[in-house]
């Protein structure tokens, strides 16, 4: 038995030895931050990093993807929508890595960092073991904890007080929402959707160590960081290569993008709205639609803000226009005779327009500019219901 017991534990010291070996660096290896340009669609807009660990003597040379997640995992969207998506890393050959790249025909570049023996090898060893299957996932944040956010902590807990990042990136102090909107047009679907769900945590004043949530300010970062050696600050990237030279992409603006379809509405309603006055009447069935749109939308942003856990959409203003009880309202218009307090509702209605305007022009959340035909057309329609249901009280 006692022999037994020794075999088994003399195994594990052995495999434990073999592992440690393993995570061992020869003098000719590289640990190097990638950069991957945009590409078509809104999840791959900002671009993408990660970090490669390369040994020609070892005949390492592999890619450790904070960027994976899996469309078909259990109750995926529902995951997304509460704010609970996981993401993970993921060990590739790098190979494989470019030749993705190379066919989505998005440019990459490489910084080789500026470590030593030592410093390459933590680094190394803290991969590996995040890379474990019991370790790979993590609860992604697209603005405070995701693929590059991960590549400045990684760095950050390898080398300490010995790294210095960049105090400031430009001589504006941008928003989070300043710069999604720099990385992806404010005519876009996709900038519209992300801004009408998210709040105003997105326009507060932030570090510069929060402007790393994006692929291109992490290369900025590393490009312009000091690493403390010998009591000296020496760049933190030794050197840089340009591994897919390709033009950048971007999301095109459609035809029928936000501000052409929401101005269309917006003449719409005019057209509507003047010929209604002109027969002294009102469409109900076109006031249904838009407090109906409105209530629905308010609806949305309210189980994003109270019942999700993602950190960006509390505090979300747009609650204002697309105001959730307009929802029950709108069946309250469809009929002919409306009851008194619906008067009342429309002209606090009024006022909560009024109130989006404030928000958006004193900073306390910025809007999409292509929200302005929506809010115009809503406040010129509330108006005339002010103005109609009470010459018919």
């Amino acid at each position: 038995m006692k022999k037994t017991y020794f075999f088994i534990l003399f195994l594990m010291g052995l495999l434990q030895n073999i592992q440690s070996q393993e995570l061992k660096l020869s003098k000719q290896s590289e640990i190097s931050i990638i950069t991957v340009g945009p590409g078509e669609v809104l999840y791959e807009a900002f671009g993408h990093s990660a970090i490669r660990v390369k040994d020609s003597v070892l005949g390492i040379d592999n890619i450790f993807n904070y960027g994976l997640f899996d469309f078909n995992q259990p109750n995926f969207k529902l995951n997304f929508t509460k704010g609970k998506l996981l993401y993970k890393l993921g060990k590739r050959p790098f190979k494989n890595f470019v030749v993705n790249n190379y066919y989505q025909e998005r440019w990459m570049k490489a910084q080789v960092l500026n470590l030593s023996q030592l410093e390459k090898e933590k680094m190394y060893a803290l991969l590996e073991e995040n890379a474990l299957p019991q370790n790979a996932e993590y609860l992604y944040d697209p603005y405070f904890n995701n693929c590059a956010t991960k590549l400045r902590d990684i760095t950050k807990e390898i080398l300490g007080n010995k790294l210095h990042f960049p105090s400031s990136f430009s001589d504006q102090n941008y928003t989070l929402r300043q710069l999604m909107d720099k990385e992806l047009s404010w005519n876009t679907w996709g900038n519209f959707g992300i801004n009408l769900a998210l709040g105003n945590t997105l326009d507060k004043a932030i570090t510069s160590e929060a402007y790393m949530y994006l692929p291109d300010y992490v290369y900025i970062a590393f490009k312009n960081a000091k690493k403390l050696k010998n009591s000296i600050d020496t760049p933190l990237v030794l050197k840089e290569q340009v591994i897919l030279n390709f033009k950048e992409k971007t999301i095109q603006t459609k035809w029928y993008n936000p501000f052409f379809v929401f101005s269309i509405l917006l003449l719409l309603s005019i057209v509507i709205t003047y010929s209604d006055q002109k027969r002294n009447k009102r469409s109900k069935f076109f006031d249904f639609l838009l407090f109906f749109m409105t209530g629905f939308l308010g609806v949305i942003i309210c189980f994003l803000w109270f019942f999700t856990n993602h950190s960006t959409t509390p505090n979300n203003f747009n609650f204002l226009w697309a105001f959730f009880p307009n929802l029950f309202v709108s069946f309250i218009l469809l009929k002919k005779n409306t009851p008194s307090w619906v008067i009342k509702y429309v002209n606090l209605y009024l006022v909560l327009l009024l109130v989006t305007l404030f928000v958006s022009i004193s900073g306390i959340q910025k809007f999409s500019f292509v929200l302005f035909p929506i809010i115009s057309m809503l406040f010129m329609r509330s108006f005339y219901l002010h103005k109609i249901l009470n010459t018919k009280k």
